[in-house]
């Protein structure tokens, strides 16, 4: 199962239940075997998947959803070269999301038809994901400091950022 990225910009991930060991189960499994039952695996030996994958609804800022994002990039992008980061692409990336962050109608596909090399700005883009959150801090700064006005969080910078590369996908 993928990564979905849904249009309000939550993603939906695939958790793999944690496996219960048979010394994990060792008391619960003695009772179920005077009821009949069989612990471990299907062959009665080691751990056991607790159940099939679930998922989890993750939201811009919340725990877990920088490392998402970036996975998601990447599903989206399996034969794609490492994201490179050039002095044009990352100077048109600030410009685009502190327009993002500032207009009133937040339209992504406009701000991007606006810029002289899309593509570059994506890749400087996916250049600050990749770092983590402490590389999308670091942009938010820079994007103050470069085009004036407050810092973004990490979460707008973030929500921002998907956005742009979801518009470009």
């Amino acid at each position: 199962m993928s990564i979905v990225r849904n249009a309000d910009g939550t993603l939906l991930v695939p958790v793999q239940p944690d496996r219960v060991s048979r010394s994990d189960e060792a008391d619960g499994d003695r009772a179920g075997d005077r009821a009949g039952g069989r612990a471990g695996g299907p062959d009665g030996d080691g751990p056991q998947a607790a159940s099939e994958p679930t998922t989890r609804l993750l939201h811009p800022g919340e725990g877990g959803f920088d490392e998402a994002l970036v996975e998601w990039d990447l599903e989206q992008n399996p034969d794609g070269e490492p994201a490179v980061s050039t002095v044009s692409g990352r100077q048109e990336a600030m410009t685009l999301v502190h327009a993002l962050a500032t207009s009133s109608d937040h339209a992504v596909a406009p701000a991007l038809e606006a810029l002289h090399d899309p593509e570059a700005s994506g890749e400087a883009l996916r250049h600050v994901l990749v770092g983590g959150v402490h590389a999308v801090e670091d942009f938010a700064t820079e994007v103050a400091h470069s085009e004036g006005g407050d810092t973004l969080t990490a979460h707008q910078t973030t929500k921002i950022i998907g956005e742009v590369l979801s518009e470009l996908d």
